[in-house]
């Protein structure tokens, strides 16, 4: 029986990504686990993981992958570097037909590549099977952390990607003890909410209910976690429906002023659809109760629901500051008076050992056995996008993103 030849794909996208799809350890589960696979990683110098850790392992390193059939990689595969004919994994960032990608969608189209994006593997509930998320949360809750202590000059966090995993990142949260009773508002319940709100529990912060929350003063640091059933209303309909909410985003108003008035710093998580009204507005800011002073936007949706998020920020320099009286960007705690923001959008890759644990337990139990099933569940049918050359009926939408006049 012929194996099926998968490859590890090196990151070729700047600024660079050291995160990987299967750790060393997890490519020899998948030996281990599916006999019919063979492996190879292609060599990398800024891999977590290094090329030395998969040669220990006996995983075979190879420059050349156009003998695999299958490849996979995280971030997207630069153009000159897909191979025809293939079926590639990756997160392609173009089902919303985001402009900076077009040129990869049309090379796919070109070399008749077989595309499955992970962002589009979804289960029969239509919730994402393989995701960053809960990373994205837990570096972002610590980002907030720093941020706001750096802010106030509390404490000096060392910063994320400056520890060697999540145990080292650990050892830091004594330093947070140093904080006054502030509150803190996470919104959102997905894995990046959920991520957030497992630091900030493991830094010995308390949960409180929204009512506490705004109506009771505290002698500790507190935080909650806010749906959006607790900051949005529908004027004409007095019975909040979670369905009519994503399905009309637009007939909702933000509420979101009576938290605003108690948070002093806000981490963002929650999906935000444009339909849907921002959480606060520029007047709001400028408003002598609007008390909320640092901003983790993890969600980090440039002019989203978070107004003064007007830039992403880098690993290197993750913060920025934001003047409500003039609606300008400034540096990062110039003022006391100015909101501080930390909007770094690739933060899961601050850990990437971590999370590239994660994911490739994800791939293991969530992907790969499509890939010797048949596909019976449709799984990977319903995430690609492109095949061999022609886009999935499903992603047709895409057409006149791929193809302009």
């Amino acid at each position: 029986m012929k194996k099926l030849k998968i490859g590890i794909l090196r990151e070729g996208k700047v600024p660079v990504d050291k995160r990987v799809p299967l750790t060393p350890k997890k490519c020899q589960e998948v030996l281990q686990s599916f006999p019919q696979v063979q492996l190879v990683v292609q060599p990398s110098p800024i891999r977590c993981f290094s090329d030395e850790e998969y040669a220990d392992l006996g995983i075979p390193l190879k420059e050349d992958l156009s003998s695999c059939d299958v490849l996979f990689g995280v971030k997207e595969v630069p153009v000159d570097q897909l191979i025809p004919h293939k079926t590639y994994f990756f997160f392609s960032h173009t089902i919303k037909k985001q402009a900076h990608n077009q040129k990869l969608l049309q090379a796919i189209l070109e070399k008749k590549i077989t595309m499955i994006d992970y962002e589009t593997i979804t289960n029969a509930q239509g919730e994402r099977e393989v995701a960053f998320g809960r990373w994205a949360g837990i570096v972002g809750a610590y980002n907030g952390l720093l941020t706001y202590g750096r802010k106030w000059n509390l404490y000096h966090l060392k910063p994320a990607h400056q520890c060697t995993d999540m145990e080292d990142m650990l050892e830091e949260f004594f330093k947070v003890k140093t904080l006054p009773s502030i509150k803190i508002a996470i919104t959102g319940n997905g894995r990046v909410t959920h991520g957030a709100m497992e630091v900030l529990t493991r830094m010995g912060l308390r949960q409180v209910s929204v009512f506490d929350y705004l109506y009771k003063e505290f002698s500790e640091p507190v935080f909650v976690q806010l749906r959006s059933s607790d900051y949005h209303v529908r004027p004409d309909v007095e019975v909040w429906d979670s369905k009519d909410f994503y399905q009309n985003p637009h007939l909702y108003q933000s509420t979101f002023h009576k938290f605003s008035r108690v948070t002093d710093l806000l981490m963002p998580c929650a999906y935000w659809n444009p339909a849907a009204p921002v959480l606060f507005t520029q007047e709001d800011m400028q408003r002598p109760d609007f008390k909320i002073n640092t901003i983790a936007d993890i969600t980090c949706d440039v002019c989203g629901s978070i107004p003064c998020t007007k830039r992403v920020s880098t690993i290197a320099e993750p913060a920025f500051d934001y003047n409500p009286w003039t609606g300008e960007l400034e540096e990062a705690y110039s003022s006391e008076k100015n909101i501080t923001i930390m909007a770094v959008d690739n933060l899961p890759c601050e850990l990437p050992r971590n999370a590239s644990r994660d994911f490739g337990r994800q791939i293991i139990d969530k992907v790969l056995p499509h890939l010797f099933n048949g596909d019976k569940d449709g799984v990977l049918k319903n995430a690609t996008i492109a095949k061999d050359g022609h886009l999935c009926e499903k992603y047709s939408y895409l057409h006149d993103y791929a193809y302009p006049a």
